[in-house]
């Protein structure tokens, strides 16, 4: 991967303040409660202020492919979701999920350059966002001029990781908090099946370290997804398909060791900045039945059953 794209990839990043190395028990960040603690009447309103720690936290599958291509991992085409049949996709909930699940795809996609390869996704990204009466916030002929040219990459990376940040912030202000968590559950499910698949034929350990902190990140979707669980049937069978990842991950052991200090200046004034270090403690035999179980749900979702 060249440097122009690597700074690019951690540019974005920090503008969306995505980063899978966050925890949400980092000082500073929202203190989530026991999850099974949290009464009924507040879900949603837990679910509305800590939504953003939440994205925060998720792993940005930018963040993902940028690793990949580091690693000098060969892009390859089979991980996309297949496009075909997606005109058959109906309800809000599967377009939703698929929204989430293409945008990762797309991320894929621009890291590795293959601009060329994602008009037809661009085209189903925008069908699925017109579906759900956001596509007003995807700028299609930009983004297709774009990966057509292949002449701004920089520029297609941003508009397109914008434009997600953009929908997803419509939605929660305009009380449709539960198709948000739904985009925002394809996005990890598509992120965490790239990274699992990847960590299995190609180990290393910074991306390897990445599946195992999922098992917070995990911990806080289920948060997000546990007010809408009960609403139908499609977003019970997500919750149940998602808390077997979770529960594939019990027995992964995450700690803290606190590095040193940083002193910064913000605003005028200087600010001591406590970092840590996560140390992840995951088998193989763990990874393999998270990755499988991953695969698994991701192959339901895409297939819409």
């Amino acid at each position: 991967m060249t440097g122009k794209i690597s700074k690019l990839a951690a540019i974005i990043l920090l503008i969306l303040a995505y980063s899978c190395g966050n925890s949400s028990t980092k000082q500073g960040s929202l203190g989530f409660p026991i999850a099974d603690s949290v009464p009924a009447g507040e879900a949603e309103k837990l679910s509305d202020e800590a939504i953003a720690d939440i994205v925060q936290n998720i792993a940005s599958p930018v963040e993902i492919a940028a690793i990949m291509q580091s690693m000098q991992v060969p892009f390859t085409a089979e991980y996309l979701a297949p496009t075909q049949g997606s005109d058959r996709l109906t309800t809000n909930f599967q377009k939703a999920v698929m929204l989430g699940i293409y945008g990762a795809d797309l991320g894929y996609l621009n890291i590795y350059e293959k601009t060329g390869n994602s008009v037809d996704l661009l085209s189903t990204i925008k069908r699925m966002a017109d579906g759900l009466r956001v596509g007003q916030f995807l700028d299609f002929e930009t983004l297709k001029r774009l990966s057509v040219s292949k002449s701004n990459l920089d520029s297609l990376l941003f508009l397109s990781v914008n434009s997600y940040n953009k929908i997803d912030e419509y939605l929660r202000e305009s009380n449709r908090g539960s198709v948000s968590a739904l985009m925002i559950a394809g996005v990890w499910i598509e992120g965490q099946y790239l990274a699992t698949q990847v960590t299995c034929t190609h180990p290393d350990r910074v991306l390897r370290d990445r599946v195992g902190e999922q098992k917070i990140i995990l911990g806080d979707l289920l948060m997000l997804l546990r007010p809408y669980r009960d609403s139908s049937g499609d977003y019970s069978s997500l919750y149940n398909m998602m808390e077997e990842i979770s529960n594939a991950y019990r027995d992964v052991r995450i700690t803290y060791k606190l590095g040193e200090p940083e002193t910064v200046e913000e605003d005028g004034r200087l600010v001591m900045i406590q970092h840590e270090e996560s140390i992840v403690d995951m088998t193989d035999d763990q990874l393999e039945e998270i990755a499988a179980i991953s695969e698994n749900v991701r192959n339901k979702l895409i297939s819409g059953g």
